[in-house]
C-alpha cells in the first residue's frame, strides 16, 4: 500500500465506563481531563478480529494447569504459551529459525497492525507497528462519574471472623455483600491514529512479510468503525463507535494530530462534532486522495468545511 492514512476514531460512553483506572473511576490526567488509553481501543479490536477467526497474539487466554499439589487451576497463558497455541508450535525453545518466528508474528493480525515486542526463548524481536494510535481525550466538558451501589444475591462466607481462647471460629455472614459500579454520565472520546506502511520495508526485504496491504487496512478500518459497539461487556454496554475520520494521502504527506482539531457540543436533539481541520486539509488537497467521515446521523451533526469530503452512516455504511 503506497499511501499514508491519518484519522480519528470517536467513542461515545453513555452511563458506561470506557476506560477505568485502578480505583474504578474513568481515567484522568493531572488536570482532571478524562481520557482513554490506546489499549482500551485496541482490545475490542482484537476481540472482534479473534471472533472472526483471525490470529491474535497479544490477548489474554486461559488454560487449565496442574500445580505441585495436583490441583487444577485456571491460569492465563504466558506469551510463549500463547505463541505455541495459535501457531501450533510444540515448543518455542526448539525453534532456531528466526525467519519462521518473524513470519508467524506477521501473520497475526494484531502484530501486523500494532507491532510487537517479542523477547522469548532466544528470539529478541521488536516490530514497530504500521498503525499508531494515540490517547483518546474526552471532549464533552460536562462529564462526571457516578457510583452505583450493587447488592449481591450471595453472602460473603469469609466475613465476620471472631477469635476464641483456644480456637478460631468463623461466624456465618448474615447479610449479602455490597459492590459498586462506576460509570460516566456521558463522555465522548476522540482517538488520533496514523498508518505508515513504510514501517515494514525492512521486513519486506527479509522476506517475512508482504508489508502492510490494502486488505490489512480494510480490516483495521472495519474494526475502527464497529469494534467498540460489538464489545458489549457489563462495563462497556453503552459504549459505541460514533465517529471516524479517514484521510488518505500520498506517502510523503505529513499531518499533525487531527484529534486536536475536534470540538464537541451537546445539543437538545442532536450533538455536534466540529472539525476545525478544513483549512489545513484544503491547503493540501493536491496531496490528499480522499477524506471520509463515518458518524451516527441519528444522534450527531457534523460541522466541517473540508472540501470533497464523503459522509457515511457508521452503522449501514451508506453515504449520507
Amino acid at each position: 500500500m503506497n499511501k499514508r492514512i491519518y484519522g480519528i476514531i470517536g467513542i461515545s460512553s453513555i452511563m458506561s465506563n470506557w476506560n477505568a483506572d485502578f480505583t474504578g473511576y474513568p481515567k484522568t490526567i493531572s488536570t482532571g481531563e478524562i481520557f482513554g488509553s490506546d489499549k482500551a481501543l485496541k482490545y475490542p479490536m482484537k476481540k472482534m478480529w479473534e471472533s472472526e477467526g483471525e490470529k491474535v497474539l497479544y490477548i489474554k487466554s486461559m488454560k487449565l494447569s496442574e500445580d505441585k499439589k495436583g490441583e487444577i487451576d485456571l491460569v492465563p497463558r504466558s506469551l510463549k504459551e500463547r505463541y505455541e497455541y495459535i501457531f501450533d508450535e510444540k515448543d518455542l525453545k526448539e525453534s532456531k529459525d528466526s525467519k519462521k518466528v518473524l513470519t508467524n508474528l506477521f501473520s497475526a493480525i494484531d502484530v501486523k497492525n500494532f507491532g510487537a515486542t517479542f523477547a522469548e526463548e532466544g528470539n529478541n524481536i521488536s516490530i514497530t507497528g504500521a498503525v499508531q494510535i494515540g490517547q483518546g481525550f474526552n471532549k464533552y466538558e460536562d462529564s462526571y462519574a457516578e457510583e452505583q451501589q450493587i447488592l449481591s444475591p450471595f453472602r460473603d462466607a469469609s466475613e465476620k471472623k471472631k477469635k476464641k481462647k483456644d480456637d478460631e471460629e468463623q461466624e456465618e455472614a448474615k447479610s449479602s455483600t455490597l459492590g459498586s459500579k462506576i460509570v460516566s454520565n456521558e463522555a465522548h472520546y476522540f482517538y488520533p491514529f496514523t498508518i505508515n506502511p513504510t514501517a515494514y520495508n525492512e521486513f519486506i526485504k527479509l522476506g517475512v512479510t508482504d508489508g502492510y496491504t490494502e486488505n490489512d487496512y480494510q480490516k483495521f478500518k472495519q474494526a475502527a468503525l464497529c469494534s467498540a459497539t460489538s464489545f458489549a461487556t457489563n462495563a462497556k454496554v453503552g459504549c459505541e463507535n460514533e465517529f471516524a475520520l479517514f484521510v488518505e494521502s500520498e506517502s510523503n504527506t505529513y499531518l499533525p494530530t487531527l484529534s486536536e482539531y475536534v470540538a464537541f457540543e451537546k445539543g437538545e436533539d442532536k450533538n455536534t462534532i466540529i472539525l476545525k481541520c478544513g483549512d489545513l486539509l484544503n491547503a493540501l488537497k493536491d496531496k490528499i486522495e480522499s477524506v471520509e467521515i463515518y458518524y451516527n446521523p441519528y444522534t450527531t451533526i457534523i460541522d466541517t468545511d473540508i472540501e470533497g469530503v464523503k459522509k457515511y452512516n457508521i452503522f449501514t455504511k451508506q453515504e449520507v
